[in-house]
């Protein structure tokens, strides 16, 4: 068994390397984990968003009146769809910001593009034109729009960066 002033002469002989490296380590750690925590919640945005214009999409592909010939939704009726998907997720429908999509339009002539809450919606639009050579075009919608999102990664080249995620989703009519 080891006696006190032994032990007192172990305890000053340690130089506090311990300390000093886990003063240098701990930061980069702590940043590191950060990162991936804030990295994961672009990620969930981006889903969220992408998931909201596939359900706007589909939405706006639908007839709303199958015995009376209507096609497409109404425009706010997409938007409130994408509205609904992003509340679920705790998003901030208020921020979205209009984008512009350049589709290959099938029927409806350019600038068949409307534009409700932000969110555009086109109708009529060629979808994958170059696919199936000898197959007949297919219509359908296409909805996008844009959402920001700003890092919050202190001492880092990405602190208080913005950066606009797109989301963009078509579908077919169906007939």
């Amino acid at each position: 068994m080891r006696t006190l002033p032994q032990i007192a002469r172990k305890l000053r002989q340690t130089d506090g390397a311990e300390i000093a490296e886990a003063a240098l380590v701990l930061p980069l750690v702590f940043m590191l984990l950060l990162g991936i925590v804030w990295f994961g919640r672009a990620f969930n945005i981006y889903s969220t968003i992408q998931q909201a214009a596939q359900q706007g999409a589909i939405t706006a592909a639908r007839s709303n009146c199958a015995t009376c010939g209507n096609t497409g939704a109404a425009p706010a009726t997409v938007a409130n769809v994408v509205t609904s998907v992003m509340q679920a997720s705790s998003l901030d429908p208020s921020q979205i910001i209009t984008s512009s999509p350049s589709p290959v339009f099938c029927v409806t002539p350019p600038g068949a593009c409307t534009a409700s809450s932000n969110v555009t919606i086109c109708s009529n639009v060629l979808l994958n034109p170059s696919a199936f050579q000898n197959q007949p075009a297919q219509c359908g919608t296409l909805v996008s729009f844009q959402y920001p999102f700003q890092f919050y990664l202190p001492f880092t080249s990405l602190n208080l960066q913005q950066i606009v995620m797109t989301a963009q989703a078509q579908s077919r009519m169906e007939n």
